[in-house]
């Protein structure tokens, strides 16, 4: 079913009857409220949707049903239209997960041939990522085969059909959202919304608009209804990443909603009930922070009834030539490159590296050394002269008569400059996670 998303009933009547003609089985509707009641209730093949509602010309209200639609059907691909035929806002479109953009008018031939085009890619990506085992489970995007992660891979199967909240530590990198997917994937909530929220990227004052919605006119800037990621979850599962982030006030809020299943929207007091499941991660030591007084005792028992928690890459290095191999195959995909091939010494020399950053720094690595070196067999030496070592240009701070913040913001400075700006590096070297590197960024004043 292909979902047609536009206030203008001409156009709304135009487009259905083209594909119509064209087979397609359609839905119509004319404003972000309908549409996300068809979006909750089934899962469209493909979503056209047009940037601009009411009187609205900026593009903002499609921006932003267009994350809440990615938000709760992440796997549904969505053109955009705009009559505007603006550069700037269909890429402001692609970047916040739309497939592709056209503008008004269009051409039906075009049109037809970009949907189909769409339609196959995506079935063709959900067939080679769906990997299932001779027992039904789907372990899709998670590569190896090695012991460790086995074991991991043995409790997320004996898992998955239960109910209950999951905890996956494990250092940054390491693939805590796969697992979480798996979890989903497997579970028997699997054709319910899968929610992701990074919670070390929501501040404490936007955190219950983000979690829970707000009514229009419930604060100064609330010009429309919000749906919260709780509401955007229900019947299926949220996924509360890096939870060891957030902020003790928001602790609390959070708790209520895990123990009573119920929240208020933000201008509504009229309780919501909601049916979740609840997979939380974190690279953090929780049991750690709770004896600081940083993390509520009563949350850390609520969300680990079952920890999962991931070997870092070290711990796996027979994993990682079959991850290298990954990476290399699906960038030489996206970039319509020939197939390369990797020298066993560099095999070799990629085994023995300490991968601070785990799976991510491993990815980076082969993606910056195959696009860099341009040759079609890469050796040791290509990738050792893009390795960044973590222990280069040491980092050191006289202490003395500094505060806790004082420290913290005079490391960050130091380690941005050790790194020159590149934020994925700084995050990887200081242990947190981007958003919470952002936030810590604005809380010191320190600008890029």
């Amino acid at each position: 079913m292909i979902l047609i998303i536009d206030d203008d009933s001409a156009i709304r009547t135009s487009l259905s009857f083209l594909l119509k003609r064209a087979h397609y089985e359609v839905e119509a509707v004319s404003n972000p409220k309908e549409a996300m009641g068809v979006v909750r209730a089934v899962a469209p093949d493909l979503i056209l949707m047009d940037m601009n509602f009411s009187l609205s010309t900026d593009g903002d209200e499609g921006i932003t049903l267009l994350k809440q639609v990615k938000l709760f059907r992440p796997e549904v691909p969505v053109i955009l239209m705009t009559a505007w035929g603006s550069i700037q806002l269909a890429v402001k479109g692609m970047q916040a997960g739309a497939f592709d953009f056209i503008t008004k008018p269009w051409n039906n031939v075009a049109l037809l041939m970009r949907i189909e085009t769409a339609l196959a890619l995506n079935d063709e990506k959900n067939k080679e990522e769906s990997v299932v085992d001779e027992e039904g489970f789907d372990r899709s995007q998670i590569i190896g085969k090695s012991k460790a992660l086995m074991e991991v891979l043995a409790t997320v199967k004996r898992i998955s059909h239960t109910n209950a909240s999951v905890l996956v530590t494990g250092e940054s990198g390491t693939g805590k959202e796969l697992i979480a997917e798996a979890i989903h994937r497997n579970s028997p909530r699997a054709k319910k919304p899968f929610v992701k929220v990074n919670l070390g990227g929501i501040s404490q004052s936007l955190f219950e608009s983000e979690m829970f919605g707000h009514k229009k006119g419930a604060f100064t800037d609330a010009t429309s209804d919000r749906i919260g990621r709780f509401e955007l979850a229900n019947k299926g599962t949220i996924f509360l990443d890096e939870i060891g982030d957030l902020d003790l006030s928001c602790q609390v809020k959070l708790l209520r909603v895990l123990q009573e299943q119920t929240f208020e929207v933000l201008g509504d007091s009229r309780p919501r009930k909601v049916d979740i499941r609840v997979v939380s991660a974190t690279n953090a030591n929780l049991q750690q922070m709770v004896q600081n007084h940083t993390f509520r005792e009563d949350l850390f028992y609520r969300i680990n009834l079952i920890t999962v928690h991931l070997p870092a890459l070290r711990e796996r290095r027979e994993d990682i030539p079959l991850l290298v191999r990954h990476f290399a195959d699906k960038l030489c995909e996206m970039n319509n490159l020939p197939k390369v091939e990797i020298s066993s010494s560099a095999m070799d020399y990629l085994t023995r590296l300490p991968y601070p950053g785990n799976i991510r720094e491993l990815k980076n690595l082969v993606e910056r050394t195959l696009l860099v070196s341009g040759k079609d067999c890469l050796e040791d030496a290509d990738f050792e002269a893009q390795y960044q070592r973590p222990t280069e240009q040491g980092i050191t701070i006289n202490l003395q008569g500094m505060t806790l913040d004082e420290i913290e913001r005079q490391t960050i400075i130091q380690t941005l400059k050790k790194y020159d700006n590149n934020l994925s590096q700084v995050a990887v070297a200081l242990g947190i996670s981007r958003p919470a590197l952002y936030r810590r960024l604005e809380k010191y004043g320190i600008s890029i």
